[in-house]
């Protein structure tokens, strides 16, 4: 495969993920969270079970053990985010999600117990900014939906700075599977223990179950878990950075949904911090370096006219 073809197939991995949100959206109107996590990831493990069988006999205690431990987490994320978006608009949710990106090397920092690097800092400050803007923070105050919504971004760092700890002593696509599933019963007996479980009772809800289960899940995983394979981190990084706008794409087209001028603005501030946190240092050597260079231009240029002067 070309590295063009792998970033294609990225580009659609995150469409897919951008399009999650209103799918979680539409399912939310007759279901309840625990009840539509449950369904989403029980159709995901199937299909993945069904794709991959010969692989379920060869049991990994040390692969079940850490699937066990991230599905606690991935629980979390996903339960965060729909009881977020309760309150917060599509659009608004893709952004505040996508700051994951900016809290993944700030956990990491925390675990090694070392100060995060300028882009670090920088990106995080930026994202701050963003979010104080887009949330209307200024005026209304920073709403339970929107606090849902950070802390499942920083769940979501949590969860891949622990998954890149622990990739290399699993098997990936057991470790995903099982994982799948261990969610979906988790779900189950969350829903069985709060909520009222049911199947969906109407098209659309059955069109939005299944395109999280096997577009935003089985699909997206093992689409980008293959391209990867064959593009560079910082492509993969910066493509990534489309999901919140794949999902303000989706959201209008589905809804109608538009956003106000402050919030447009607090996203690209959001999504400005996104693209620093993935470009590499050697970028910004690249910027200062032409920059030193373009000072010294000047400095030479003004010595001629002074000498002569």
């Amino acid at each position: 495969m070309s590295q063009h073809k792998a970033d294609l197939i990225l580009v659609l991995v995150t469409m897919f993920w951008g399009s999650s949100y209103i799918f979680m959206k539409i399912g939310m109107e007759s279901l309840a969270v625990f009840n539509l996590i449950a369904l989403r990831f029980l159709v995901a493990f199937v299909v993945t079970a069904i794709l991959f069988f010969r692989m379920l006999g060869k049991i990994d205690w040390v692969t079940v053990l850490f699937s066990m431990i991230q599905s606690v987490l991935l629980l979390g994320v996903f339960s965060f985010i729909m009881y977020g978006m309760k309150t917060v608009s599509t659009s608004k949710a893709g952004f505040l999600v996508s700051l994951t990106v900016v809290f993944v090397p700030l956990v990491h920092a925390c675990i090694v117990k070392k100060l995060p690097g300028i882009r670090a800092l920088c990106g995080t400050l930026i994202a701050l900014l963003g979010i104080y803007v887009l949330t209307g923070a200024a005026s209304i105050g920073l709403n339970a939906g929107s606090l849902f919504l950070i802390i499942a971004a920083l769940l979501n760092a949590i969860y891949i700075e622990i998954t890149g700890r622990i990739i290399h002593r699993v098997k990936i696509i057991p470790f995903s599977m099982y994982q799948m599933g261990f969610v979906a019963a988790v779900a189950f007996v969350f829903s069985a223990a709060f909520e009222r479980p049911h199947l969906p009772d109407s098209a659309s809800v059955w069109i939005s179950v299944l395109g999280l289960g096997l577009l935003c899940s089985a699909a997206g995983y093992l689409l980008q878990a293959a391209a990867q394979r064959y593009t560079t981190s910082l492509h993969a990084g910066l493509i990534f950075t489309l999901e919140p706008i794949f999902a303000v794409f989706f959201a209008f087209l589905a809804d109608g949904e538009h956003m106000s001028f402050h919030e447009y603005v607090g996203a690209v501030l959001v999504l400005a911090s996104l693209v620093i946190m993935e470009l590499k240092p050697r970028f910004f050597q690249h910027i200062k370096r032409g920059f030193r260079a373009r000072i010294m231009q000047i400095k030479t240029k003004f010595s001629r006219f002074v000498a002569k002067i």
